[in-house]
Parts: structure tokens; C-alpha cells; sequence
């Protein structure tokens, strides 16, 4: 560094008296540099203007004074390196300087740079010409961006601007970071009064000056500037109130007249890493990548559970206290149908759509009905009439399980029937019917069902139940079994609409929606009548022809004396005629149109024994015809 001094000061000692040249290849403290502020040369052979102290300003000038009047060149060239203490933000910015004095006393912090100040900005009588290198927009000083170099003439609005950057061998502009913490050079060149412009021009370190400068400012804007004669030449700089970063000078030449010498770029100070200390790629890289990413799982899993939590909570109404065991947890029910998966659908019904499902404690197959209804009425009085359903113990009724009550979502478990519904077998697979000893005993079960609810357990007399093809299910022997009872009552809170399937309806129900066991008779005849047909109790038509209806159909065959050419042709063989016969007029007995024709389901279960024989019909009286 001595050496440097030495060879600085001969070549000073052989310049003309009327021309000041330097050469500094770093620095050390020496009476030729005046600081104030912040800045101070550091032991590595830097100038450093500023540190993390917030709103201050740093100036550093060559001691002795220059003479610019009448000047016809000058030039300069610096390295200078603007190290962020944080990421890649903070200020304010430094620059380049020619001035009266070599110590700016007005000189404010933060976007004034060290410069001057509110009243003095724009001023004439300022004399200060200065090259700004911006890293924070100021608007009101019509800063292009947060990165970028300006000609300041007497104030802040800079004369001509740019965004950082130079022009590569190919002539390409490329931007440069100036808050990188990477060292740039700089060059600050008057060429004499052929060339009456001041350019600016930058490069990173390792590249040669390029040909085409960065900014270009008439001299003649500037010369008004130099016209008291005497200036400093140096830095200032500033931090503002809340981020701050490390400027540094490396080098610097200068010359009075003609081009400044070059600056030894390998033998220039390494800039520090205050702040930015270099560390392995996977602590500045890797690690936070993987913090990041371990921070995003572990609040993820954490949203995850809580809203796991709440969708697995139950809540339980007061009125739910009194139902016990016959209440199930909604998450039980989720893992027993894998979450309600698409794949696990047995059947979609207008009220709702049922899920098979195995419980994860038992292992037990359930059947679960699930219904949506928005409105708290009339849940109460249904759940409990289900609870009381589930009491009822019959080989021909589907058991009931339990339920859950979950956010305006009713759930009504039963055990599973693996060979579900009677429809599927009478409507949708004519090549797997069932056979005539099948049907038979499907009919003689689910009447046995009818007789034990209409009179062997009185506490269900209140309880309807849907009597049709599709609400009887077939366990794994094929036995009948009647699934719950109707959903739609839960709908009906008024109790004025009629309830039930079309076909199945007792021609009273019109008159009054109330269902009666005389209603349920009517209902397991049509039932019956499918059976043995293997038709619909109401087949819709198109406009031209009226609806078919199968009592009506039966009925007149039954008139025209061949009642047998109603039976379903898919029986084939094996069954006895008389005993089709039988079940074909016991339909028609249970459907009759006077409620009090109809008999009592003790009644149809002897007739199906065979312990009683059925009654003669009767054209005159057995039905009134539309």
C-alpha cells in the first residue's frame, strides 16, 4: 500500500502545476482525503461512506482543490461496490461529486444523498455537479426506478437518467444491480471542446470500458457550474430512516485534463461481505428452500387438522341426548364408505343417496342412507320415530341401525342387503329374474312383516313404511325385508300432502293424506301384482295413450274370465297355476277400490299359509270402474 502512495504522489510531483492527477489502487488513511459523516477508510484499503446507522449522510473528497474554470477535459474512473445489509433492499444511494466545498455542511440524508437539502435543492448558487447511483425511487425527484444513474445539475432531478446498465461488445444493453454487493466501474469523462458532452459509462468487473456510454449530457448544461474556478472532487452518500446498505469506494483515479489513468482491477480490495458473508450453497440456497417448504407441509398439516377436526366433530343437540348407542359418529360413518366415494353408491333416490359402507370398529356391513335437509323442523319427531323403528325386531324388516345428525345432513345406517333391491331383479335383469318359489316366498315374508306391525307390536302402528318394489330388499338367501320407513314424511311437516309411489296409492289418500293400515293392504296387493307380472303398478305413456295402470290391467283380465294371462311370461316353469291364480286375485282382493273390502293382513297371511281359502270375487260388488 506504501508502494501505491509513493507511485501516486511521483506521479502527481511530475504532472504540471496546472493539471491534478491521481491513481489509487485502494487507499489508506492519509491527509489527501477529507471525511465526515460515516465514511472512514477501512484497514482492507477501502472507503466506506456508510453502515447500518440509519439517516445519516458520508463524504469523502480529495483534500486539495481543483481548478475547473475554463476547464477543457476531465476524467475520471472509480470502483465502487453497494452491499445491502438486507436481501437485496436498502439506501439510499451515493454519487459522485464536484463541489465549492469539501464537505457539503447542508447536505441532508436519505434521498438528498448528502447533497443538500429541501431549501437548497435546485439552486443555481449551489455549483454542484454530481453523478447519482439510485437504488430507491424518490418520485418527486422523477427517478426513473430503484436502479439507476443520473447527471445532477444544482439539484436532485436529474438532467439526464437512465436505468442502470452498459452496452456489450455487441452493442447490447445489459442492466446491471447496482445494490448487488458485486464491484462496478465507472467512468466520468469531459472530452475537451471538440467533444463539448459529459458521458457516464459502467461495466462489471472483467469487462473492458464499453464504446458507447451509458448517459450523454451537453457541457454547456453544466458549464455554469464550473465557472467559480476552485472545486472538490469526491463521494457522498446517505442512509434513510429504515434500510441501509454498505457503499464502498475500491479505487479511483482522476485527471484534471485528458483521460484518467486506469485503474488496476487486480490489484483493487476485495469487498467485504458485511452482512452477505458467503456461506455453503445449501445454508444460502438449500436450507431455506427446505425451511420454506417444511414451514408450508407443517401449516398445511396444521390447517389440515383443525379442519379435520371441525368436519369430525359432533355436536349433539339436546334432543339427541336421550337416543344413546342409536346415535353414530359422522367420522365413523366417512371412513365406512371411504369418504363417501362415488364407488361405494348402492342406489340415488329423490330423497337421498345410499352409501355401502363397512364400520370400522365391527366390520359390519351397513347400508347408510344419506339425506340432506336444511331445516331443523321435523327432524326431531323423525329421528325419534327411526330410533323407535329400530326396537322392531322382524326376520322381514331390514334392521335399523342407528343414525347421525351432522350439519343440516341426516344419516340413517341399516344393515347391508347384499343382494338389494326387489326392483332390480322384476325390471332391470330379465335374464337373472327371480323364479316363482322365489317370489312366493318374498310375498308371504313381507306380509308376515305387514302383519307383525300392524298388530304385534303396537308402538309401530304409527309408523308408515314404504310398501313398493324398490323399498324391499333381498338379503344373501333372497329373503324380502322392508327397508325403513318413509322418508318423505320428513318432508311432509304439514302432513297435507299425500305421501307414497304412484301405482301404490289407495284411491282414499286422495280424499285424505293420512296413511292407514287399510292404506299399507292396498299397498302390498299392487306389490303383489308385480310380482306375478312382472310389470309396474304404473307405467307412464306418451300423450296419445292413457297411463298404464296394472290393477286396472289385472282386473280385466279377471273380468274376461283368463286372470292367467296376466302372469309374467319370465316364470317359465315350475310353479303351480293355482297357486298364481291365488296370488293374482289375492292382489286384486288387496287393492280393492272400498277401503273396507279389503282384508286385514292376518287375513292375507292365511290365505298365503293356505290355513284360509280366499273368498269368491265378485264382479258386482269386488270393484266400481272408472
Amino acid at each position: 500500500m506504501k508502494l501505491l502512495l509513493l507511485l501516486s504522489a511521483l506521479s502527481m510531483a511530475f504532472t504540471p502545476s496546472h493539471t491534478t492527477q491521481f491513481t489509487y489502487n485502494g487507499f489508506s488513511p492519509s491527509p489527501d482525503f477529507t471525511l465526515d459523516g460515516l465514511a472512514h477508510i477501512t484497514p482492507a484499503g477501502l472507503i466506506q461512506l456508510t453502515n447500518d446507522t440509519t439517516f445519516m449522510t458520508a463524504h469523502a473528497f480529495y483534500s486539495r482543490p481543483i481548478n475547473f474554470k475554463n476547464s477543457s477535459s476531465f476524467s475520471t474512473s472509480f470502483a465502487f461496490a453497494m452491499v445491502p445489509l438486507f436481501a437485496t433492499k436498502g439506501g439510499h444511494g451515493m454519487a459522485f461529486v464536484i463541489s465549492p466545498a469539501n464537505n457539503l455542511p447542508g447536505g441532508a440524508a436519505g434521498q438528498f444523498m448528502g447533497l443538500m437539502n429541501e431549501t437548497t435543492n435546485g439552486n443555481s448558487t449551489n455549483h454542484i455537479f454530481a453523478v447519482e447511483f439510485d437504488v430507491i425511487q424518490t418520485r418527486k425527484f422523477h427517478d426513473l426506478s430503484d436502479d439507476h444513474v443520473g447527471i445532477d445539475v444544482n439539484g436532485m432531478v436529474s438532467a439526464a437518467a437512465r436505468v442502470a446498465g452498459y452496452s456489450d461488445e455487441n452493442g447490447a444493453f445489459r442492466n446491471l444491480t447496482l445494490l448487488s454487493g458485486d464491484p462496478i466501474l465507472a467512468w466520468i469523462d469531459y472530452g475537451g471542446p471538440d467533444k463539448k458532452k459529459i458521458n457516464v459509462t459502467l461495466a462489471p468487473f472483467g469487462v473492458p470500458k464499453p464504446r458507447t456510454p451509458l448517459l450523454t449530457l451537453p457541457y454547456d448544461n453544466v458549464s455554469s457550474v464550473f465557472d467559480i474556478g476552485e472545486m472538490f472532487v469526491g463521494f457522498s452518500a446517505a442512509t434513510g430512516p429504515e434500510l441501509t446498505s454498505n457503499f464502498y469506494v475500491l479505487g479511483w483515479s482522476f485527471s484534471s485534463t485528458g483521460r484518467a489513468p486506469e485503474l488496476d482491477v487486480s490489484q483493487l480490495p476485495k469487498v467485504p461481505r458485511l452482512g452477505r458473508k458467503k456461506k455453503p450453497a445449501f445454508l444460502t440456497s438449500g436450507l431455506p428452500i427446505i425451511c420454506v417448504v417444511l414451514v408450508v407441509i407443517l401449516g398445511l398439516a396444521v390447517v389440515k387438522v383443525v379442519q379435520r377436526k371441525r368436519k369430525f366433530e359432533d355436536v349433539l343437540e339436546d334432543w339427541e341426548h336421550v337416543f344413546g348407542s342409536h346415535r353414530f359418529k359422522y367420522k365413523d360413518l366417512y371412513l365406512a364408505t371411504k369418504g363417501f366415494r362415488e364407488r361405494e353408491i348402492l342406489g340415488i333416490g329423490g330423497l337421498g343417496i345410499v352409501y355401502r359402507g363397512v364400520l370400522p370398529e365391527t366390520q359390519l356391513q351397513v347400508a347408510i342412507k344419506r339425506v340432506y335437509y336444511e331445516s331443523r323442523e321435523g327432524v326431531q319427531e323423525f329421528v325419534s320415530a327411526a330410533v323407535t323403528a329400530g326396537r322392531l325386531r322382524h326376520r322381514n324388516l331390514v334392521p335399523f341401525l342407528g343414525y347421525c345428525w351432522q350439519k343440516s345432513e341426516l344419516f340413517l345406517v341399516y344393515e347391508y342387503m347384499p343382494n338389494g333391491s326387489l326392483d332390480a331383479f322384476l325390471y332391470q335383469r330379465p335374464n337373472n329374474t327371480l323364479n316363482w318359489a322365489q317370489r312366493f316366498a318374498v310375498i308371504k315374508g313381507i306380509a308376515a312383516a305387514l302383519l307383525y306391525l300392524h298388530e304385534e307390536w303396537d308402538q309401530a302402528t304409527n309408523i308408515p313404511r314404504e310398501i313398493n318394489a324398490g323399498n324391499i330388499f333381498l338379503d344373501g338367501e333372497f329373503n324380502g325385508k322392508i327397508g325403513g320407513f318413509s322418508l318423505a314424511r320428513l318432508y311432509d311437516g304439514n302432513r297435507r300432502r299425500v305421501v307414497g309411489t304412484l301405482g301404490y296409492l289407495a284411491p282414499e289418500l286422495a280424499r285424505s293424506s293420512k296413511a292407514t293400515k287399510s292404506s299399507e293392504v292396498y299397498a302390498f296387493g299392487a306389490l303383489v301384482l308385480e310380482m306375478a307380472c312382472g310389470k309396474m303398478a304404473l307405467e307412464a305413456r306418451n300423450m296419445a295413450d292413457e297411463d298404464f295402470i296394472l290393477v286396472d290391467w289385472v282386473f280385466s283380465r279377471w273380468i274376461k274370465g283368463d286372470i292367467l294371462q296376466a302372469m309374467d311370461p319370465n316364470l317359465g316353469n315350475g310353479y303351480e297355476k293355482s297357486e298364481v291364480e291365488m296370488v293374482l286375485k289375492l292382489g286384486l282382493l288387496c287393492t280393492h277400490s272400498e277401503s273396507r273390502a279389503r282384508p286385514s293382513m292376518r287375513r292375507v297371511v292365511q290365505y298365503l299359509g293356505g290355513g284360509l281359502e280366499l273368498p269368491e270375487l265378485s264382479s258386482t260388488n269386488f270393484r266400481i270402474m272408472a
